[in-house]
């Protein structure tokens, strides 16, 4: 393996990705952790009598990275071109006599799926910290603005009145569910096994269960209830689902920020670094959404890495190696991606500008058509039928463009003038309402979020 950056092929090596996160996933930390599960068994056999404790404390000491290198590892494993055996010969080896008794018990799996699901619990709490990270962001951004007339848009076109401070609450909620359902799904994510050959513990004898129970007792992860040779990978196409379900929310965030920065809009506008970042080669005033886009790409990326997991689902019999291949591309690339794109998208929402005069801008163009449904609601409670009251606005709104305004028009209007004087109408068409309904809403939203950010 070459560490030179000119000979890197993987974007994902040098261009997208945290290092601390890169790290995690690194050979060293990967072979850090059989070692770990490698020194539980022998612990947790000693405890029952299985292996002499003089030689389970000498196995747990020579399994560390300074007893046991990668370069060993790597040269047993180019003769048994089998990775598990290299590491058992490799730790066997560094305990001198007592290396009898590494591995005794137990099948690659033990080791291997018990070490993915220290892996697994290091990218929950990873995760689960990016998840609270952009939740109060976006609280943050809500809070700021709960009161910020704004105009909601369906279909693209203009809807009602709201406040900014909801619609950025609307997807706090959403990330803080994705919290909670990290926090739910990580019982059954974050399992192990050593239970031998096929998962029925027959290796250890009348101990299985105590071994089983020790080696996860101490390593800190609970233990598959009903593994076959390998724990069962609905665990892990459940966990990477759920990172497709994140990326979805990543994206839809994304989205309306690169839409609500469009030149004709221009109600937002993610950070830009004006003295030195550059929107074009050649046009030069651009300030382009790179970020948000960018959060895009990734988010679609981690949502077709969810795929191959479903796929390994499906095993001969008691195992195969279908999944292991793709495993080992699949998990680092899905996590490492997640993670780049929720700190990407915290930091667009920690420094997004918002021009509020803008927002009230595109409300007021719309002369009080945003509020047709209070006029509508209005004019049903003063005795005309909600369906003839919707047909007599939809025709007087049907040209909004064309003067004279919507006020005039509806004041002029025989059945509306009949029903509301002028003065209550000029106060249905008001948007403050709806805007001060917003704003109650998003306090509402926000304490919900904050109880649940502080558990």
């Amino acid at each position: 393996m070459t560490s030179d950056p000119s000979s890197f092929f993987c974007p994902l090596e040098y261009r997208y990705g945290r290092s601390e996160v890169r790290e995690l996933f690194g050979r060293s930390a990967r072979l850090e952790r059989a070692l770990r599960v490698e020194a539980a068994l022998a612990e947790a056999e000693a405890e029952v009598g299985i292996v002499p404790a003089a030689d389970a404390a000498a196995i747990a000491r020579a399994a560390t990275l300074r007893s046991v290198s990668l370069d060993r590892v790597d040269a047993i494993e180019r003769s048994t071109r089998h990775d598990v055996m290299a590491i058992v010969r490799a730790l066997a080896e560094a305990a001198g006599s007592h290396g009898r008794w590494v591995h005794f018990g137990a099948t690659s799996a033990d080791i291997t799926d018990t070490a993915l699901a220290l892996e697994l619990k290091e990218c929950v709490a990873l995760l689960r910290g990016d998840l609270t990270d952009l939740a109060r962001a976006l609280a943050d951004l809500a809070r700021r603005h709960r009161a910020t007339p704004a105009v909601a848009r369906t279909h693209g076109q203009q809807g009602v009145p709201f406040s900014f401070g909801y619609k950025i609450a609307v997807g706090a909620a959403e990330v803080v569910r994705h919290r909670e359902r990290l926090d739910e799904l990580s019982r059954r994510l974050v399992v192990g096994k050593m239970s031998g050959a096929v998962g029925t513990g027959a290796g250890f004898g009348e101990h299985a269960e105590a071994v089983e129970a020790g080696v996860m007792r101490r390593l800190g992860v609970a233990a598959d209830e009903a593994p076959s040779q390998i724990v069962g990978r609905d665990r892990v196409a459940e966990f990477t689902n759920f990172l497709a379900l994140v990326a979805g929310t990543a994206e839809r965030l994304a989205t309306e920020v690169r839409n609500l920065q469009r030149t004709e809009i221009a109600e937002v506008a993610e950070p830009f670094d004006e003295a030195h970042q550059v929107g074009s080669t050649t046009m030069a005033q651009k300030r382009n959404p790179t970020t948000s886009e960018n959060v895009t790409s990734l988010a679609r990326l981690v949502r077709a890495l969810a795929l191959p997991p479903l796929e390994n689902m499906v095993q001969w019999h008691e195992r195969d190696l279908a999944n292991s291949a793709n495993e080992r591309i699949v998990l680092p690339h899905a996590v490492l991606l997640a993670d780049d794109l929720l700190s990407k998208l915290t930091g667009v929402f920690r420094g997004l500008e918002v021009d509020a005069p803008r927002m009230q801008e595109a409300l007021d163009r719309g002369e009080g058509s945003a509020m047709i449904e209070n006029l509508m609601l209005a004019l049903t409670t003063k005795g005309l039928a909600r369906t003839d009251a919707h047909e007599l606005l939809r025709t007087l709104t049907r040209d909004p463009s064309r003067p004279p305004p919507l006020l005039e028009r509806a004041r002029a209007d025989p059945t509306i003038a009949r029903l509301i004087g002028p003065d209550e109408l000029a106060g249905l068409l008001d948007p403050a309402r709806y805007v001060r309904a917003s704003s109650a809403k998003t306090d509402r939203v926000l304490q919900r979020i904050e109880r649940s950010l502080a558990s």
